[in-house]
């Protein structure tokens, strides 16, 4: 099942290398030198994962926004 779509922004560019360690979020570099890591995540434990992993990285967060993904509005 698709969990909720998030929206996570961040201070800074992080390597797309790292999106598989970041639950497979995607990540996207905006040109104003923010990271928005974008993607399904199933349930409030793993976004909580990813924002203890960006703590621990010392990253600023911005903001977190989240949507319901298509297959969930559609039910």
């Amino acid at each position: 099942m698709p969990g909720i779509i998030y929206y996570i922004r961040v201070e800074g560019h992080l390597d797309p290398t790292w999106s598989a360690w970041f639950e497979g979020l995607n990540i996207v570099h905006e040109p104003n030198g923010d990271t928005v890591l974008w993607g399904p995540l199933a349930d409030q434990a793993r976004l909580f994962g990813v924002l203890m992993k960006l703590h621990n990285l010392n990253l600023a967060l911005i903001s977190i926004n989240r949507s319901e993904s298509e297959t969930e509005t559609s039910n």
